[in-house]
């Protein structure tokens, strides 16, 4: 039996099972916990929330970054923000950022914008996470008049949030480093933001797939700013996610000084083409970061 199969046996039965010992045991002491972004497991976590941690919990995951907040219904993965927190202290697990949906208020008014921080704040709060990201915007707002407009709007959220004792932060993806005519969104971001409102989580991935860009270039002109890194790996051929160790990226060259950086938290991360399954995928990437990635970052 190879070791990807004894891994996806051991994730299939409930969720929860014990999987090898490359993957079950816990990390040497770190500044900093194991974390994920729960995205990369959305099936698992639509099914069975608690047992999907639970599991995530035996690969030697210990901290987690949220996306789904239901501002309306004030809830995430079905759960009020305080009973998802009591889950997360019953298992001695810690959240400490999400992915909030500010694409939807882009365009929105000044009194609607607040109103939605508002209610992100008091989801972290329940949570006591740290950090709320700006993920992402839809397609059809990536051009540079909206890059420009989000600036301001940046600045007024990170206001709101750090007034609030929290921190905020924009998350890269590729398409903010598309050339518009000699400007691109990412610069327009990074240079019309406050350093100290709008901090920086960088996701590798995306920068290395739609740049010609380092992470230690990017962190080199804005030394403590990148607070929060996405690690995920990029097929060999299909330039697709794929698990960590698998791809092109060699994170061993890779990986910037966490110091410079202003590192407090990082999560491994892979939205889809999951070699198996999401479970599977996240084992591995999990085993592999604990044998050739965490020393990095002692």
């Amino acid at each position: 039996m190879n070791r990807r199969t004894f891994i996806q046996q051991a994730a299939m039965i409930g969720g929860a099972a014990i999987l090898p010992l490359s993957c079950t045991s816990t990390p040497d002491q770190s500044n900093y916990k194991m974390g994920y972004q729960l995205f990369s497991i959305r099936d698992e976590m639509a099914k069975d929330p608690v047992a999907t941690l639970k599991a995530l919990k035996t690969m030697g995951y210990q901290d987690f970054e949220i996306y789904g907040f239901d501002e309306s219904e004030m809830s995430i993965y079905g759960f009020k923000p305080a009973a998802f927190k009591q889950v997360l202290d019953d298992l001695e697990l810690t959240v400490t950022s999400g992915h909030y949906g500010f694409s939807n208020f882009l365009d929105s008014s000044s009194d609607q914008l607040e109103w939605f921080v508002d209610r992100c704040i008091r989801c972290a709060n329940a949570l006591d996470s740290k950090y709320i990201t700006w993920p992402w915007i839809a397609p059809e707002q990536r051009t540079l008049e909206n890059f420009k407009l989000m600036a301001p709007k940046l600045n007024a959220i990170g206001e709101q949030v750090t007034a609030a004792g929290l921190g905020f932060a924009y998350h890269n993806h590729g398409f903010e480093f598309e050339d518009h005519n000699g400007e691109n969104g990412f610069d327009i971001i990074v240079k019309e933001t406050d350093p100290g409102l709008v901090k920086l989580q960088l996701d590798m991935y995306w920068l290395m797939h739609s740049s010609n860009r380092t992470p230690k270039e990017l962190i080199a002109a804005q030394p403590g700013r990148y607070v929060m890194w996405h690690i995920k790996d990029m097929h060999k051929t299909s330039r697709d996610y794929t698990e960590l160790g698998n791809g092109s990226i060699d994170y061993t060259k890779l990986l910037p000084n966490p110091a410079t950086s202003g590192l407090e938290y990082y999560y491994l991360e892979q939205g889809g083409n999951y070699a198996v399954d999401s479970m599977v995928s996240a084992a591995e990437s999990a085993a592999y970061f604990k044998g050739h990635l965490h020393k990095y970052l002692l």
